[in-house]
């Protein structure tokens, strides 16, 4: 199968175009007539392209991330209609469901803050495509290479690590080798539709960080208060200090194995490579 790729040179981008390596990289500069000619016998675009959201929101970064998402979908969209290609797997993030709210993919609750507000016009952008469309809705991807472990780990090793305030919010996270196999099968299944890219269990970023604590041998006991990440990053603290409860209905309906859904196992898996 070959794919095309936008977001190629991120974290999950990387990582895919080391699965599927019959791929062809569509670039956010590109033209529609550009996106059009690359296009030529690709079986499914995977759409990833987005400035990163793990960043301090000034006014200026905030346009960046809707223009980078929004602009570059709808480019892709226009220049798939002009093309064989059957299928589109587009992006979002289980940003879009309200805090402390256990949410599967037929959810009507919405968040009404700027993470909501951007995923749900990144899904329309993809759902305008006429053929077959999957939105993976990604929890936090967890791999060493990137992503918010990568920032992680080094405190974590010098002990510098601890819960982000009390350690009560949920986090709903997947292990990168998974969201890898759940591309394929996707892809295999022929799913379309909203699909939540989420462990079968949310943990409190309390579990998480004493997991973390495990994996990387060292204690995790010096707290983050939110109020430094709300200083650090401004408005985009809440990336890291919402509370999101997703539920993946959709795969566990179709019968998708996961191969690392328990934290413990999933982290000692990517640090220590055990299994």
């Amino acid at each position: 199968m070959k794919i095309a790729l936008t977001g190629a040179s991120g974290f999950v981008g990387t990582h895919l175009r080391e699965r599927f390596k019959d791929h062809v990289i569509l670039a956010r500069g590109d033209s529609v007539a550009e996106i059009h000619r690359k296009l030529r016998g690709v079986d499914a675009v995977v759409n990833l392209a987005g400035a990163p959201i793990m960043k301090r929101w000034s006014g200026s970064h905030k346009r960046l991330m809707w223009e980078s998402r929004i602009s570059t979908t709808r480019k892709v969209v226009e220049a798939m209609e002009k093309s064989d290609v059957p299928r589109l797997i587009s992006t979002s993030a289980v940003g879009i469901y309200p805090d402390d709210t256990e949410c599967s993919e037929d959810c009507p609750h919405l968040a009404d803050d700027f993470l909501g507000s951007l995923a749900k016009a990144w899904e329309e952008e993809a759902f305008r495509f006429s053929r077959e469309v999957t939105v993976l809705r990604f929890g936090i991807i967890l791999g060493r290479e990137g992503g918010a472990l990568g920032k992680m780990l080094l405190p974590f090793r010098l002990g510098l690590g601890g819960p982000i305030g009390d350690g009560s919010m949920m986090m709903s996270w997947l292990h990168i080798d998974d969201l890898m196999e759940i591309y394929k099968f996707v892809l295999e299944r022929r799913i379309t539709g909203v699909v939540n890219a989420v462990a079968p269990r949310p943990v409190t970023n309390r579990e998480f960080t004493a997991a973390l604590s495990r994996a990387v041998g060292m204690p995790a006991f010096i707290p983050v208060p939110s109020l430094l990440l709300r200083l650090i990053f401004g408005e985009g603290a809440t990336v890291l200090t919402a509370s999101k409860v997703a539920v993946p209905r959709r795969l566990m309906d179709a019968g998708f194995d996961y191969g690392h859904g328990e934290i413990g196992e999933a982290l000692d898996h990517i640090i220590n490579g055990s299994r």
